[in-house]
């Protein structure tokens, strides 16, 4: 079994983090008069309460079939992933390991950390994740290893098999994000954070969830990660008003929406490949599809034009000719396909 708290900073490992008169508080509470709050009642005149913020995790928690101990609420997913530097990685000395192509603020938070980030490209055209040469990539030094599946841009979904191999090889701490699992036909691999204590699984309730505007993401692992993260974050990072749609909205079954999203999805790359621009579209577990064309720039200027706007890839290693359109209302994605018909005629 390995021993993740030898991975963990010293100075984090010792932190004592802030507390709050009311967090060491234990009875009701009365008239507040400890965080210099405006007193007058405007609805959000006080600092969001501890109570409201476990009621949205234990709804979480319940939903994604984990304890609440093993469930940390950020401020979007990227809070989580800067909090895995944060808590993981000695700036100036440590690295991590990243596969490329995927989500930016990888290498955006290692950078911010000022840790190395060593980039491992996918297999060219199939995407698939390159375990033996994510593991080549690692040395001592090397903290933290993260891998997105599905990925984005490429759409992906990686076999959970290669993923718990990382899982059992690496030495540090595998960080697998699952932002746009709810789409996936295939399983996630978040029974592993009970298998492996150096694994922490990302998800968010911005994509199926529909609540981006509310920027709340989770990381799942096991207890004493978590406790870390729950140390290390700045104080009151949810908002009040946030917390309150977030379990209003929480109670809603997205089932629907997100059936009808991969029905979408799965009609566009059906429709797609007969446009004569089109060259392939690479097949997706996600809310939206990786599309090699013939002249990316001249079609994203078409479709912004038309008031489309998609994301220009080309320029991305292994991504080259590509963009990325996220899968819209059946209306939206009519609205799409004319506008590539009006582009080639």
């Amino acid at each position: 079994m390995k021993d993740i708290k030898k991975l963990v900073r010293p100075n984090i490992a010792a932190l004592t983090p802030y507390s709050t008169a009311r967090d060491e508080y234990k009875g009701s509470l009365g008239i507040l008069m400890d965080a210099n709050e405006n007193p007058y009642d405007n609805s959000v005149n006080r600092y969001p309460s501890t109570s409201q913020k476990e009621a949205v995790r234990a709804r979480v928690a319940a939903l994604k079939g984990v304890s609440p101990e093993k469930l940390f609420l950020g401020n979007g997913s990227d809070e989580a992933i800067d909090l895995c530097y944060r808590v993981f990685c000695e700036p100036g000395r440590d690295n991590a390991v990243i596969i490329a192509p995927s989500y930016g603020m990888y290498g955006v938070c290692a950078d911010i950390n000022n840790v190395e980030r060593r980039m491992v490209l996918l297999e060219p055209e199939t995407f698939a994740l390159p375990v033996e040469r994510l593991l080549a990539a690692v040395d001592s030094d090397t903290r933290l290893m993260f891998v997105c599946s599905p990925n984005n841009p490429t759409g992906n979904a990686f076999a959970a098999a290669d993923i718990e191999r990382l899982a059992a090889s690496f030495e540090g701490i595998l960080v697998v994000d699952e932002a746009y699992i709810d789409f996936s036909s295939k399983p996630g691999v978040l029974p592993l954070i009970d298998r492996y204590e150096n694994v922490i699984v990302l998800q968010t309730l911005s994509k199926a969830w529909g609540l981006a505007g509310l920027r709340i993401g989770l990381a799942m692992s096991n207890p004493y990660i978590i406790s870390l993260f729950r140390q290390v974050k700045y104080p009151y990072n949810i908002g009040t008003d946030t917390l309150a749609l977030a379990l209003e909205k929480l109670q809603a079954d997205i089932a629907p929406q997100v059936a009808e999203i991969v029905a979408e999805r799965d009609r566009l790359a059906g429709l797609l490949p007969a446009f004569k621009c089109v060259q392939k579209v690479y097949p997706s577990d996600a809310n939206f599809l990786l599309v090699k064309v013939d002249e990316p720039r001249g079609l994203y200027d078409a479709l912004l034009k038309a008031g489309l706007i998609v994301r220009d890839r080309s320029t991305v290693a292994l991504c080259e000719g590509c963009l990325r359109i996220t899968v819209g209302t059946p209306d939206e994605n009519e609205k799409l396909l004319k506008a590539i018909e009006d582009y080639e005629s």
